[in-house]
C-alpha cells in the first residue's frame, strides 16, 4: 500500500476562502472606469501642462486626480505617475496647505476622494525611487555597462524622468513626497493611509 505524502498536497485548493476558488476580479467595484490606454495618459498630461503653464497649480492636481487611469494598463498608469510628479513639483512648498485645501479638502465635493488617489500616487512614487535606488545601488559600485542600462526611458516626460528617476534626482522627488505626504495627512487624516492599504483600485 503506497503512503500519502502530504507535503505534495495543495492545500490552497482545497481551502474555500484561496483565490484559487474565490475570483479575485469580482472584489473590484463596478464603478471602476473603463481601460485607460497610454495616448490617453499622454492626452490627459499635455491639458495638465496647460493648466500649470497657465498658473492654475490647484486645476492642473485636480484634473490630474480626477483623471487617474484606475482601470487602465501598466503603460498609461506609469506615463500618469509621471505627470502627478510633475504637478507636484511643480507647486511650491508654501502653497502646498492651500492647494491641498482646494482640491481635497472636507468642504469639496469630491474632496476625500481625491485626497485618497493623491494618497495612492504619493506612495507610488516613493515606492518607484526606492526600487530605482536599490537597483542602482547595489554593492555601491557600477560597472559601466550597468551605469548606461540606469539612463532614463523615453515616455514622453524626458525633462521629468531625468530630474527625478535619473542620478542624483530622486533624493530631491523624495524629499518632494514626503513633505506632500505630510501636509496631506495634516487634511486628510490617516484614514485616508488605511483606506489606500485596503483598496484594490490600484494608480
Amino acid at each position: 500500500m503506497a503512503t500519502l505524502n502530504y507535503r505534495t498536497i495543495d492545500i490552497d485548493a482545497l481551502d474555500p476562502d484561496s483565490p484559487h476558488n474565490f475570483p479575485l476580479p469580482t472584489l473590484l467595484p463596478s464603478s471602476l472606469p473603463p481601460p485607460a490606454s497610454s495616448s490617453t495618459a499622454a492626452g490627459t498630461a499635455a491639458q495638465v501642462r496647460q493648466l500649470l503653464r497657465s498658473g492654475d497649480s490647484e486645476g492642473a492636481l485636480r484634473h490630474a486626480l480626477d483623471t487617474a487611469p484606475l482601470g487602465g494598463d501598466e503603460r498609461a498608469k506609469e506615463v500618469h505617475l509621471a505627470t502627478v510628479i510633475e504637478v507636484l513639483q511643480g507647486i511650491r512648498q508654501g502653497e502646498m496647505s492651500r492647494v491641498l485645501e482646494g482640491v481635497c479638502g472636507g468642504g469639496v465635493e469630491g474632496g476625500a476622494e481625491r485626497g485618497d488617489c493623491l494618497m495612492k500616487y504619493l506612495y507610488k512614487g516613493m515606492a518607484t525611487h526606492s526600487t530605482s535606488s536599490s537597483s542602482s545601488s547595489g554593492n555601491g559600485t557600477l560597472s559601466p555597462s550597468k551605469k548606461s542600462s540606469l539612463s532614463p526611458q523615453s515616455t514622453g516626460f524626458t525633462q521629468v524622468q531625468a530630474r527625478n528617476f535619473g542620478e542624483g534626482g530622486g533624493g530631491q522627488q523624495m524629499s518632494v513626497l514626503l513633505s506632500w505626504h505630510e501636509k496631506l495627512v495634516d487634511i486628510t487624516g490617516i484614514g485616508s493611509i488605511v483606506r489606500v492599504m485596503t483598496d484594490r483600485r490600484t494608480v
